[in-house]
């Protein structure tokens, strides 16, 4: 009905489309950056102050937006009416079938995709956070959830979308690994805890380096509280994690010269819980590290992939190769170019 209804109005008032698009763009913009300036918004969006002053004053009108000192936001009715219209929006832009091609494709669970390509705008990985949200909810069960999280850019993004649950479902974040050689903003820790607070939520750590000896291990592990947080991750209901591409995260983890040169014979374009993959899926080296195992993710009822960017559909396709039971959330840009592949 959706798909018939956007067909007539393209061919009967395609100007109706054209300006539902640029009222979508600025409500869906101003959610993810809110709050935000007039000036700010107009360059982003490539419209004239003008247009966009006449615009917000629409939005305003209509009780969808409020601007204030700091600048703009969304209302609780601009909230309402810009979820209502994703779909509409996305049947408009063909990324429903999209979605359903690069499903098929893969053969994953299931895909979302959201608008644009986050290696060329930087806001697009925030859509996919605010995808990811809405698709982790949806997996809630009304009993307690734990869900486990890992580190990176994109899962950083992931944690600025969070909001609490509307219906108070149980949840607890734990981080799906321990401490990466990298900064402290991107590290699993760090999301987690910063998802928790935005879900209002909680959550429980693991003081313990990603990488560390085995007989170091065995030890720390047999302490109560690092015991304790290692088990509610293996027994996490959902697990929400990003993909990385190979030389991209061995350098992040300050690998040596022998690892980075092997990585390049091996061919090696994914990576995810230590482990690195080539193009056809197979696992060319592991590094030992705390938490989480691909193995593990087997028991896991819902798996969440999160990944977008042209730049990461090879990594992607690697991936999903490993572990098709997943629910993909990526870009218009990654998808474009695996469904070309």
């Amino acid at each position: 009905m959706i798909r018939q209804l956007v067909q007539i109005q393209k061919r009967i008032v395609p100007d109706l489309i054209e300006e539902m698009q640029t009222r979508y763009d600025i409500l869906h913009y101003v959610r993810l950056m809110q709050p935000i300036g007039r000036r700010t918004l107009a360059t982003s969006l490539g419209l004239t102050e003008r247009v966009l002053r006449r615009e917000v004053d629409f939005l305003k009108e209509q009780d969808l937006l409020e601007v204030a000192t700091q600048g703009m936001s969304l209302t609780d009715e601009g909230r309402t009416v810009l979820r209502s219209m994703h779909s509409v929006m996305a049947e408009l832009a063909g990324i429903s079938d999209m979605a359903k091609a690069l499903k098929e494709k893969l053969g994953v669970r299931d895909v979302v995709i959201v608008p644009g390509d986050s290696d060329q705008t930087f806001w697009v990985q925030r859509d996919m956070g605010r995808a990811t949200v809405a698709r982790l909810k949806r997996e809630l069960s009304t009993d307690h959830n734990t869900i486990a999280v890992t580190g990176g850019t994109t899962m950083a993004s992931v944690a600025a979308m969070m909001s609490p649950d509307k219906e108070n479902r149980p949840m607890t974040f734990v981080p799906a690994r321990g401490g990466l050689g990298e900064t402290l903003e991107l590290q699993a820790n760090t999301v987690c805890s910063r998802m928790a607070s935005r879900a209002q939520s909680d959550y429980h750590l693991l003081h313990i380096p990603d990488m560390v000896s085995t007989e170091t291990f065995v030890k720390m592990v047999e302490e109560p509280s690092i015991k304790n947080v290692l088990q509610m991750i293996k027994d996490a209901s959902i697990v929400v994690h990003g993909i990385g591409e190979a030389k991209t995260m061995a350098k992040r983890r300050r690998a040596s010269t022998a690892l980075l040169e092997q990585l390049e014979d091996e061919q090696a374009v994914a990576e995810a819980f230590g482990y690195y993959f080539d193009r056809d899926g197979n696992i060319v080296h592991r590094v030992k590290t705390v938490g989480l195992q691909l193995d593990d993710l087997k028991q896991v009822e819902h798996v969440i992939v999160v990944a977008g960017g042209h730049s990461k559909a090879e990594a992607i396709n690697a991936y999903v190769k490993q572990s098709p039971n997943i629910i993909l959330i990526t870009d218009e840009g990654a998808a474009t170019t695996i469904l070309k592949g």
